[in-house]
């Protein structure tokens, strides 16, 4: 619509004054550029997923908070840090859609946030309000982290631990909710209970999006006590809305995928009857406040990762749309790459683009012979000393009865995982591309590599 001319005469012969709305000025290249310029030069940093990035101005907001805990910490004890702590958890509050501001604990990362919890599910069975033999339900690709929690808490207390094999490649969310309710009938056989179901959002290695709104809602249908969300990857990778996904747990690290200082992590607690049971795990003197005042101090440390949330929103407020604009032009840009990197190595994706999130898995020419994690671990090695590639490699090698994904050559069981972030560019995923290609001809294999 065109601007209303003004009716008013001019002035001196000079043209009224129209006043115009502040153009929005986003942040530039150059700008982008020097928020990431302390990233090593010349690597092809493709696994923004593992460990995240921090940007300049962020890492120099929390120098800081940092400052300010030095200059005068008893101060910053009593007058800054829990105020400021509670800002930060509105923040997230609001990001996720939760109800209260209570139901948000921050913590470390989703190691500590998987601690709390399975060691509430594991009192539960020592004290004998869960049955000895009933069943915790999780996923088989769930990060180790939560894996060794298991075994920590749970199965020394009693508890059964009953893992569900999800199919990769994956062509559907159907394939994953089969299985899924497999493991819920097996966690239910004999009279036994479903204690806990512990559900990836996105799973690591191999990266795929699950569908957790629907399996929720399935162990709501099925009986399931407990669901536990695991979402390590999720903020800034995947739309969250807690109400929406209906778990009574759900974790995401802020470090990765929010641009966050390492380290820092929220937990999201449903209000329940359970919630005064929730415990962090290193107990201080705000033990039974409830879990977010007593994670909110845990002794004497560096919180400075936790203070500048506020600082990391308005950091993504600089790119068009927000944190969902980069959220979208990630996903759409990982997938372009992968396409355009199974296209040059002659294989295929694993799992559609709808259920990629800012990363994405490619298989791996099968000529180069990836059959064991030591060989991924061997190719990746190379990448890195050899083109200065930084990328996971998985290996997936079927199991009995399975056929896998062909390539001209054979069966791929070698995957790439790659991740994009802002500060990637087309020439780094060229540089990949090429180094595979430059392998897959000469012949290299995990065993050439050897030598």
């Amino acid at each position: 619509m065109a601007a209303l001319e003004d009716p008013r005469p001019a002035v001196n012969g000079a043209a009224p004054h129209v006043s115009k709305k502040p153009k929005l000025s986003f942040i530039t290249e150059s700008e982008l550029r020097d928020e990431f310029a302390h990233h090593q030069p010349g690597i092809a940093r493709l696994n923004n997923g593992s460990f995240g990035s921090c940007p300049a101005s962020i890492i120099a907001a929390q120098r800081r908070w940092q400052f300010r805990f030095l200059r005068q910490p008893d101060d910053f004890f009593f007058n800054q840090l829990q105020p400021q702590i509670i800002q930060s958890r509105t923040v997230i509050k609001d990001l996720i859609n939760a109800d209260h501001v209570d139901e948000v604990a921050i913590v470390d990362n989703a190691t500590t946030a998987a601690a709390i919890v399975l060691q509430h599910v594991g009192w539960a069975f020592a004290e004998g309000r869960f049955q000895k033999g009933d069943a915790v339900v999780m996923l088989h690709c769930a990060f180790q982290a939560v894996k060794k929690s298991i075994e920590a808490y749970v199965t020394r207390a009693g508890g059964s631990v009953i893992v569900v094999h999800l199919p990769f490649p994956v062509s559907s969310n159907e394939e994953i909710i089969a299985e899924f309710r497999k493991g819920l009938a097996r966690g239910k056989a004999n009279g036994k209970k479903v204690r806990l179901a512990i559900i990836d959002h996105i799973t690591s290695m191999p990266c795929v999006v699950i569908p957790a709104c629907e399996l929720v809602r399935i162990c709501r249908e099925e009986g399931v006590e407990r669901v536990f969300v695991d979402a390590a990857h999720a903020i800034g990778n995947i739309h969250v809305d807690v109400k929406d996904i209906g778990a009574d747990f759900y974790v995401s690290n802020l470090h990765k995928w929010f641009f966050c200082p390492p380290s820092v992590a929220f937990l999201y607690c449903r209000k329940s009857p359970v919630s005064p049971d929730l415990h962090h795990p290193v107990v201080s003197h705000e033990y039974g406040n409830g879990l977010a005042i007593e994670s909110a101090w845990i002794g004497t440390r560096d919180y400075s990762s936790q203070l500048v949330i506020p600082e990391v929103l308005e950091f993504t407020r600089r790119f068009e749309g927000g944190l969902e604009g980069i959220r979208n032009r990630n996903h759409d840009k990982v997938v372009e790459m992968a396409q355009m990197l199974a296209k040059a190595w002659g294989t295929n994706l694993g799992s559609p683009p709808e259920m990629c999130p800012s990363m994405a898995m490619i298989g791996l020419p099968s000529k180069l012979g990836v059959l064991s994690d030591d060989d991924a671990l061997k190719l990746r090695s190379h990448l890195r000393d050899h083109f200065l590639v930084e990328v996971p490699i998985h290996c997936e090698v079927p199991r009995d009865g399975e056929t896998g994904a062909m390539d001209a050559d054979g069966c791929m069981t070698g995957y790439v995982r790659i991740s994009h972030q802002v500060y990637n560019i087309l020439d780094e995923y060229i540089r990949l591309r090429d180094a595979i290609i430059q392998l897959a001809q000469n012949g290299v294999t995990w065993k050439t590599l050897q030598s």
